[in-house]
């Protein structure tokens, strides 16, 4: 499962530290998904009915001292750099309560009991899912407001629960350059390219005929309609991040998509730089990304830092955490 490292301009984990969000994940998946499937194996269901008691993460000692700790940051300051100070407590608090965050829990009527191994496989991408979208909405201080629509967003499961651990995915992210906000395509950072990806999907098999001017048709039964041209969004995005490599000397190469899973492209004059994917060619572009072994790379992470540092960021203060420094007052 890809890692949503930006969504929109929510606050997001990865953007404190890029180094060690992305090998935590691969490590909670693994660990999570050997317990599941052991559980599921041996028809021990047990595990899919816990329900999480998060006030019982820590043992009171433990937890008494972080709230102490915690209440006094408060009173001094409201920079998150602060947690610096702390890390060893800080680190092992945070750990301990997103494994138990990342659990089935089916009193709430989310889930059926599994009866396959592929239904086991679904559930536990949805449960990916759900803690990817955590991760890329607040940090142990932070909280964004996420439109409830991005928890339907096909789109956004596709990226996600399709590709590789290793691709960072930064959805609809929002860049603030020259104090001026701007939305972009979805940005794939792989081990071994950046890919700017727009989508053109409308209904089955329709046709998209695309040139070099500022709109394009779409064809469906023998009904036409002008589209802005996806070229134009994809050039800005891929300006974009090329400023920002060329700034923090970032060698990774970029990759221009237009991509329609369930549609045709006729685009006589394509841009050299410009790759189309569409219903012809998409299973092979489809397994040329999933097939990548690479392991994550330097300068992978690298690049994925530049751009996170240009991002916008709308956030607030958790309540808990504030409240918890103002009852220790």
């Amino acid at each position: 499962m890809a890692q949503l490292i930006k969504l929109k301009d929510y606050i997001s984990r990865y953007q404190q530290n890029i180094l060690l969000y992305p090998s935590r994940f691969v490590r909670l998946k693994k660990q999570k998904w050997e317990g599941v499937k052991s559980a599921f194996d041996s028809k021990d269901m047990q595990i899919f009915y816990e329900t999480p008691d998060l006030t019982e993460y820590l043992p009171e000692e433990k937890e008494s001292i972080f709230l102490k700790i915690r209440g006094m940051m408060n009173r001094k300051t409201k920079d998150e750099e602060s947690l610096l100070l702390f890390p060893d407590i800080v680190k092992e608090e945070e750990e301990d309560k997103e494994e138990q965050l990342f659990s089935f829990n089916y009193k709430a009527n989310e889930y059926n009991e599994p009866q396959s191994l592929e239904q086991l496989k679904l559930q536990f991408l949805n449960q990916l899912f759900q803690f990817q979208m955590k991760w890329a909405s607040s940090t142990l201080t932070e909280k964004s407001t996420v439109k409830k629509a991005f928890y339907y967003d096909d789109l956004l499961k596709y990226f996600l629960q399709r590709f590789p651990d290793t691709y960072l995915v930064l959805y609809k992210p929002v860049f603030l350059l020259k104090n001026a906000p701007i939305e972009v395509e979805t940005i794939l950072v792989t081990p071994t390219a950046v890919w700017c990806i727009t989508v053109l999907e409308a209904e089955d098999s329709a046709v998209f005929v695309g040139s070099n001017e500022k709109f394009w048709v779409k064809k469906y039964n023998s009904k036409e309609k002008k589209i802005l041209s996806p070229v134009i969004a994809l050039n800005r995005t891929e300006k974009i991040i090329r400023g920002i490599f060329d700034r923090h000397d970032v060698t990774l190469p970029i990759q221009k998509a237009i991509l329609t899973r369930n549609g045709y492209i006729d685009y006589p004059t394509i841009p050299y730089d410009l790759k189309i994917i569409e219903k012809r060619n998409y299973d092979e572009w489809f397994q040329m990304m999933r097939n990548n072994q690479s392991p994550i790379k330097a300068t992978q992470l690298k690049g994925a830092e530049s751009l996170l540092q240009y991002c916008l960021t709308t956030s607030v203060r958790r309540y808990d955490w504030d409240s918890t420094g103002e009852e220790e007052s």
